[in-house]
């Protein structure tokens, strides 16, 4: 029988696979709460120009929060924290701390006011289609003067977040997100019924949510004994290292939400709803993505810049080669899986009362497109910590100019045509484009570290070829087994729920069953040797 090549085990694997597990467990208990949410969401709000407006006053600060907090400043922020850690004495550690909270929490209380301030003109700017209906715009931007400061408190969140993980304390960071679903879930059955406008109340709960995420992080910091007393610090080296690497990364980290801005300003031309379908289909890739992708970078990148800081270029190759077949071998099956299941998952879980079979199936599209780029953008953030903990942020940037670049470009190539001959679903052309800009990206990203000589001998080769196999095989299984897509409406919730998780049993088995018939062993997979 064919099996996968022995290879050379990660240092500290075993180590690395348990905490993947921790923030993977504690991002499951998250994203249920998520999807309980969204179902929330869609079932009291449904698809429709207010929920457009809200999705659009939440992504702009959620967009910038993705910046500073899961991208550039995580990036720039945790190398420089880890390198102190390891070379610094606690004083000088606790000092920058002090020094970095301090000077973020001054730089973003100004560009909170200013977006404040300024709301229209960024509704204007993200989502110009809405000034031909002067209600939402209006609707749009009350509502970003409320959400706006959620990037104050989320960002000072996400710096007590960087310190945890480079102590290893996973867990809290990633239960954190928790609070925001709660906090929107609260918001809609007890503070919208209050309200003239009810949506209004999902602003309200994203602005609480925002303080309470904060304050659940503080007490375990002040564990730690690193609660920090911010002190504006401009001078300090180590703020002005952290300084120079955001600012080049303030793009490139995040280049998967700057195409995701720009599929909403489009998007924002197109039929009333298109913005909201295209917020629940995300929001399913992003389960696995936030499940393994987001959890494997975040793992990772402590310990690639404890490599670094140490001189250990072996070990910072084989870091990245265990996360990059985890990843592989994950991505393929969810990517089929939420492609070929898109209607059923959304008819299952979200279509019942305001979110009709229409908006499902508007939805399912999108779902379908966005998860064909499920593998790429699992692969860019498992690539790219391999650049920020050298401390490189300029490389991603160029790299995430040409994906956007390209982006925009399938846009008008794709979307322009659909839009034109009136075919349905044009939104969905904006998901395929983003998903085709992030296999440009990863596979630029992979090329340098491969020219760079970070990661010099590649052995996932024999992962990701058992993986496609293994995946074909699943999707035969789902096509055969799938009911059309008007049996499910006509079925009640429980009869689509079974359906469902019996879909989705059968679609792991006729997976794994095959991947272990080519050889392929937990053991294995993991970087454990072979006993």
């Amino acid at each position: 029988m064919c099996r996968v090549p022995r290879t050379r085990s990660p240092p500290l694997s075993r180590k690395l696979f348990r905490s993947t597990a921790v923030v993977s467990a504690m991002t499951l208990v998250s994203r249920i709460f998520g999807y309980l949410r969204d179902m929330v969401l869609a079932v009291y709000f449904g698809a429709n120009g207010a929920t457009d407006a809200f999705f659009v006053a939440f992504r702009i600060p959620n967009f910038l929060r993705r910046l500073f907090a899961e991208g550039a400043f995580s990036q720039a922020f945790v190398p420089v924290f880890t390198e102190y850690k390891e070379r610094q004495s606690p004083e000088e550690l606790r000092e920058l701390l002090a020094s970095t909270a301090g000077t973020l929490s001054g730089v973003l209380f100004v560009v909170t006011a200013l977006g404040v301030v300024a709301a229209p003109v960024l509704i204007f700017v993200f989502a110009p289609g809405f000034t031909t209906d002067p209600a939402r715009y209006a609707l749009a931007s009350e509502m970003l003067r409320i959400t706006f400061p959620y990037l104050l408190f989320i960002a000072l969140t996400a710096l007590a977040g960087g310190v945890l993980n480079s102590f290893g304390r996973f867990a809290v960071p990633a239960l954190t997100p928790v609070l925001l679903n709660l906090s929107l879930i609260g918001a809609t059955l007890w503070l919208s019924p209050h309200l003239h406008e009810p949506v209004v109340a999902l602003a309200i709960g994203v602005l609480i949510a925002g303080v309470l995420q904060l304050l659940f992080q503080l007490p375990f910091l002040l564990r730690l004994g690193l609660l920090p007393r911010p002190q504006l610090a401009w001078a300090h080296e180590g703020v002005r290292r952290i300084m120079r690497l955001m600012v080049p990364a303030l793009f490139g980290s995040s280049v998967v939400q700057v195409n995701l801005l720009f599929d909403t300003l489009v998007a924002s031309f197109l039929a009333a709803g298109s913005i909201s379908w295209l917020y629940y289909s995300d929001r399913f890739v992003d389960l696995p993505l936030a499940l393994f992708g987001i959890a494997l970078g975040t793992v990772i990148l402590p310990q690639l810049s404890r490599h670094k800081a140490q001189g250990a270029v072996a070990d910072f190759e084989a870091t990245l080669e265990w996360a990059i077949r985890i990843a592989l071998v994950v991505a393929v099956p969810a990517a089929l899986g939420l492609a070929l299941l898109s209607g059923p998952i959304l008819s299952a879980l979200i279509e019942y009362r305001a979110f009709n079979a229409e908006d499902a199936r508007m939805a399912s599209m999108s779902l379908a497109a966005f998860a064909s780029g499920l593998p790429a953008f699992m692969l860019i953030k498992v690539l790219a910590p391999g650049f920020y903990s050298r401390q490189d942020t300029r490389t991603p940037v160029r790299i995430g100019i040409v994906a956007m670049l390209v982006n925009m470009t399938l846009t008008a190539l794709i979307v322009t045509p659909w839009y034109l001959l009136k075919l349905p679903g044009p939104h969905a052309g904006l998901a395929l484009s983003t998903s085709l800009a992030a296999y440009l990206n990863a596979g630029l990203l992979y090329r340098r570290l491969r020219l760079d000589g970070v990661y010099a001998t590649p052995r996932w080769g024999g992962y990701g070829w058992r993986a496609l196999v293994s995946g074909a095989a699943m999707a035969a299984c789902l096509y055969w087994l799938t009911p059309p897509a008007t049996a499910w409406t006509g079925w009640d919730a429980l009869h689509r729920a079974l359906h469902l998780g019996g879909l989705v049993g059968a679609g792991a088995l006729a997976y794994a069953i095959p991947l272990w018939l080519l050889g392929v062993r937990p053991r294995a997979l993991l970087g454990r040797p072979r006993g």
